[in-house]
């Protein structure tokens, strides 16, 4: 065997036959020709003859001419030496045919199918990491087209077998079905060829599915550590303050506090600096009033029952509005009107609260009263003017009468209680048309606040007009004066209107001689029915519509004697209170 350089021409790539022509085929390893088919009984026992082995690097197809064909001839015996191939001058001579040293292989599985010992080489693989979509490599050059590693020519290179003796025809076996197997990666492929093919082979991933499967799961468990971590601290502290964020609930912005002069803040606001709270203490009993002040001399107004716990060597301290505190002392008061005024001392800034009228008051005007109920101190309430010249008695818990008073009222329906005696009853100017005296108590009938009975919207007030005339006397001359018509009134009369008592009190005459009614005409029996032509039921009705008026103003009286109607004028005279 020539171990040597090849001498004779150079083999071709590949021989494949003519149209109609035997052909032979390049010579094969003994590994690979177990693929190579035999045609001819006689060419298995020809001796292979040794042959040059050409350059492993693909080489182009050559054209064939008709003349490089020959037709098979009758084998001889003995072995023939091959004879030279008649071939075009442009072309070499082809190398001798090679018998195959084993039976081919029918599934032509790698190393013994196509394409042969002499294939080339396989590119050195540098495996680097495939993409998901696969390698992108440009498409193969023409004329070669790869299938499953081999190039095939485009043309057909045929071969004559030397001698007259043709080699057996070889036929390449036909190309091994699509494996997915060895799509993915085939060593004997040739260069430039996908290492992957479209889809989404079994085993595509390497190895590296489970890999990305526990890494997902390791993962997975590390977000919910964390995620219930947190969720842990969030629920812990929802549970310690109430939520994760501060509760704000909406709300009005702060106004300037100014509201209108005549609502009851308004009023309210303009009144509460001149009302005052009044405790009074004495030897054997005390009590809770207010009062107002009427002046800068410190001259303040309240009830008589209020400062009447005092006598004549008690206690009186007054509580102005802003807290500051100041004695008082006791400058007159009169049962019979149940008015007082004390006096303050060393206070200065004093607030006068003006005086209304209260002639103009109109039931179903809306008042404010102020005043220390329970001696809660400025406590407001409203209502309105429910009745006028409503004839009202308190008083009489001696006995004797003397502490007896007698108010023709402004009846309102604004809360009234205890402690609320002596304060103002204020219009809508937060002008002072009543002095709040008394209440009507569901249980006892008409009776001084004193008591403790509570408001059942029933509360009666002194009107003003009578207010001022006797505070103005008590504040000049320590007494209050009373008008009278000098005559003695049977109380006990259960009849309408108000009778004249037959004698007076003490054997004395029931018709004062020398007196208003004696003047008038008035006699001992007859029966007044009407004041002024308003009507009279009783001795108390006609004693509070006289005291609604000032002595000398002049009455007109309506009575009936002997079953007679009477009208008559009289002027009325005066009387020391006490």
């Amino acid at each position: 065997m020539d171990d040597g350089k090849p001498t004779g021409p150079k083999a071709k790539w590949w021989s494949r036959p003519t149209q109609g022509h035997t052909t032979t085929s390049a010579p094969k390893s003994a590994s690979a020709a177990a693929d190579a088919p035999v045609e001819d009984a006689r060419a298995a026992d020809t001796p292979a003859r040794p042959e040059p082995v050409a350059p492993a690097q693909p080489m182009a197809p050559e054209p064939v001419t008709p003349a490089q064909s020959t037709a098979p001839e009758p084998i001889a015996p003995e072995p023939i030496a091959p004879e030279p191939v008649a071939q075009a001058p442009e072309a070499p001579a082809p190398a001798p045919a090679v018998t195959p040293l084993h039976e081919p292989d029918e599934y032509s599985t790698p190393p013994y199918g196509g394409p042969g010992l002499w294939a080339p080489a396989p590119p050195v693989q540098r495996p680097v990491p495939t993409p998901a979509h696969g390698t992108p490599l440009p498409p193969v050059p023409a004329p070669y087209t790869g299938t499953n590693g081999a190039e095939t020519p485009t043309g057909p290179a045929p071969v004559t077998t030397p001698g007259p003796v043709p080699a057996p025809a070889f036929t390449p076996p036909p190309p091994p079905p699509q494996s997915t197997h060895w799509l993915q990666y085939d060593p004997w492929g040739g260069y430039r060829q996908p290492l992957t093919q479209p889809g989404q082979p079994l085993g595509s991933d390497g190895g590296r599915g489970k890999n990305r499967r526990g890494s997902l799961l390791v993962g997975a468990l590390l977000l919910a550590l964390v995620a219930g971590g947190i969720g842990g601290g969030i629920g812990a502290y929802i549970e310690r303050n109430g939520g994760l964020t501060t509760v704000e609930l909406p709300q009005a912005a702060k106004n300037s506090g100014g509201r209108a002069p005549d609502s009851v803040a308004g009023i309210a606001a303009s009144a509460l600096p001149s009302v005052v709270t009044l405790h009074v203490s004495g030897t054997t009993e005390s009590g809770t009033g207010t009062g107002f002040v009427l002046d800068n001399e410190g001259h303040i107004l309240t009830n008589n029952h209020v400062v009447a716990p005092a006598g004549p060597s008690g206690d009186i301290t007054v509580t102005f509005s802003g807290g500051e505190t100041a004695s008082a002392e006791i400058v007159g008061k009169d049962s019979g009107y149940d008015l007082a005024v004390v006096k303050v001392k060393g206070v200065s800034g004093l607030k006068p609260l003006p005086l209304g009228n209260s002639d103009n008051v109109q039931v179903g005007d809306p008042v404010v009263a102020i005043g220390a109920p329970f001696d809660l101190s400025n406590t407001v309430t409203s209502g309105i003017i429910s009745a006028k010249d409503r004839p009202i008695t308190a008083g009489g818990e001696k006995g004797d009468g003397s502490d007896i008073s007698y108010v023709d009222a402004l009846q309102t329906d604004a809360p009234i209680n205890p402690g609320n005696s002596g304060g103002p009853l204020v219009d809508t100017d937060a002008h002072v048309i009543g002095i709040n005296s008394a209440i009507r108590a569901a249980d006892s009938g008409s009776t001084a606040e004193g008591g403790q009975a509570g408001s059942i919207g029933l509360g009666f007030a002194i009107p003003i007009n009578q207010g001022k005339r006797v505070a103005e006397e008590l504040i000049n001359t320590g007494k209050a004066t009373h008008p009278v018509i000098g005559v003695t009134l049977d109380m006990k009369y259960t009849g309408d209107g108000a009778k004249v008592g037959a004698k007076g009190a003490e054997g004395k005459p029931a018709v004062t001689p020398g007196g208003p009614g004696a003047k008038a005409g008035i006699k001992p029996g007859d029966i007044i029915t009407e004041v002024d032509g308003q009507r009279v039921h009783s001795g108390e009705e006609l004693i509070v519509k006289i005291r609604a008026h000032r002595p000398g103003d002049r009455l007109d009286l309506g009575l009936t004697r002997s079953g007679k109607d009477l009208s008559m004028t009289l002027t009325l005279g005066s009387a020391t209170g006490t």
